[in-house]
């Protein structure tokens, strides 16, 4: 497994992806995919990722994201159209935790990436690998694809990207868009004034009529103030009311009754159901203590053509396994097969050796 890292050239420029299964950081292979790092970067700075989720988890295979629409359809790239594929022979889908482009064909890449979980040999050539997962956030990679999906390979509750960082920019020319968001309105047009409103009637037609109105509904609303009544306060001696509520609150007693009338009839059917069970299981019971006792002692020949003339036949058959005895040999008989397992540690074996040498010695001194 360490020759896999060897071979990958070195990087240089790294993110951090602060996601709602924890953070990944992930270094750049910008010499190797210039492009598709330049646009990853780019992204990143501007928050283009921010809020976007997982929508397409793969189990063992790839968790993508990176689609502000969340359909999978969606994205563009920094460019303003898609780019072209940057493919390099030291870079290849063997292990998990590679960042590669995803796309919907050749030279069609946008904003949308894919982390890989496993050894993937079928995307070479066809996605660019522009990055790595490095340290112990690759396991957090995993945790994304901890989600249950649908048919689709949609998750149904998926994880998102909280918010991107560039730890290291592999480019220093890179200047950021202005992404068009939803600004929050400036405080001071959103104050509202604490003086009281009061209207100028010298620019009224008729000024001196409607400042006679106007101190009128004054008048009436200050004698009127405090003393407005509800209709419950008017009319609560009214003997023409009742003091019945109009709701008949009895149905929800009816569907409660109904309810419980229900669940009784269904623990009732389900006690029936198990003692017609056990009725049927003493039936067999008897049925097979009696066939047993009933068969009278025929040899093993005949024990077929009884069950074929009577359905109890088979329940006084007993079942009778073929012993296979096994051909062993004795390690103690010597025959032409038997062969001697020599052990050089064997102490005997270590006495032999060492006559064997005197004897040697002693032949060549004779000579």
């Amino acid at each position: 497994m360490s020759n896999i890292y060897i071979q990958e050239p070195p990087t240089n420029g790294k993110v951090l992806l602060k996601t709602s299964a924890g953070d990944i950081d992930i270094e750049l292979w910008s010499k190797e995919a210039p492009k598709a790092c330049r646009n990853f970067t780019q992204l990143c700075m501007e928050g283009y990722y921010d809020g976007t989720i997982f929508h397409r988890v793969v189990p063992e295979f790839i968790v993508q994201g990176g689609d502000p629409t969340g359909t999978g359809t969606g994205g563009e790239s920094i460019y303003g159209r898609p780019f072209k594929d940057e493919f390099h022979s030291r870079l290849r889908f063997n292990r998990r935790g590679l960042v590669a482009m995803a796309n919907a064909g050749p030279h069609d890449n946008g904003s949308q990436f894919f982390f890989t979980l496993g050894r993937a040999d079928e995307l070479n050539n066809k996605h660019t690998i522009f990055g790595k997962v490095t340290g112990d956030t690759v396991y957090n990679i995993l945790r994304l694809a901890e989600v249950e999906c649908n048919r689709d390979e949609r998750p149904l509750n998926p994880h998102k990207i909280r918010s991107t960082e560039v730890l290291h920019s592999p480019f220093d020319d890179i200047i950021p868009r202005e992404i068009k968001v939803k600004k929050e309105k400036n405080k001071g047009e959103g104050k509202k004034s604490q003086s009281k409103a009061t209207k100028n009637f010298n620019l009224l037609s008729f000024g001196e009529e409607a400042e006679e109105d106007e101190e009128m509904a004054s008048q009436v609303s200050q004698t009127l103030k405090g003393k407005s009544k509800s209709s419950h306060d008017l009319l609560k001696d009214d003997p023409k009311l009742s003091s019945v509520p109009v709701v008949d609150r009895s149905g929800k007693n009816l569907l409660h009754i109904n309810n419980s009338a229900f669940y009784c009839n269904v623990k009732i059917t389900r006690f029936l159901l198990s003692l017609k069970t056990l009725a049927l299981l003493e039936r067999f019971k008897s049925k097979l203590s009696s066939a047993i006792s009933e068969t009278p002692s025929v040899p093993e020949e005949d024990v077929e053509e009884l069950g074929e003339d009577d359905d109890k036949g088979w329940m006084a058959h007993v079942l009778q396994f073929d012993e296979q005895t096994r051909k062993v040999k004795d390690a103690n008989m010597q025959d032409e097969d038997t062969f001697e397992i020599y052990d050089p540690r064997n102490p005997v074996n270590k006495r032999r050796r060492e006559e064997s040498k005197k004897l040697m010695k002693e032949k060549k001194a004779r000579r």
